[in-house]
């Protein structure tokens, strides 16, 4: 089986959790409370970036999957646990997405 079918879904679901992310830090930051937001912010820009990063190595076969899915597990964690603590609905929808990745990293094979 080939790397990028063997990790299709898991790509997928990054690609989705970083598109969520993505959004929720351009609607952050154009909310009023941007002090309030200001951990999200950084959260949902790095996890975006973690999991963009993921996508893509794993489309390549790389040899440290278990490693990245890792990594972009905790990631999603981290801003999963900061977005369930808006009431926004980009936050909301971001921590769903996140929330997903986590599960998902349990069960796919690295």
């Amino acid at each position: 089986m080939t790397h990028d079918l063997q990790y299709r879904e898991y790509i997928e679901a990054s690609l989705e959790c970083m598109n969520a992310c993505n959004y929720c830090y351009v609607s952050s930051l154009k909310e009023y409370e941007l002090a309030a937001l200001r951990d999200c912010i950084r959260l949902v820009r790095e996890c975006a970036d973690i999991c963009m990063f993921a996508a893509d190595a794993l489309s390549r076969g790389t040899i440290f999957a278990k490693e990245i899915m890792e990594l972009c597990a905790k990631a999603c964690e981290a801003c999963a646990k900061e977005c369930s603590q808006h009431e926004h609905d980009h936050c909301q929808k971001c921590a769903e997405a996140c929330k997903r990745m986590v599960e998902l990293s349990c069960v796919l094979p690295a």
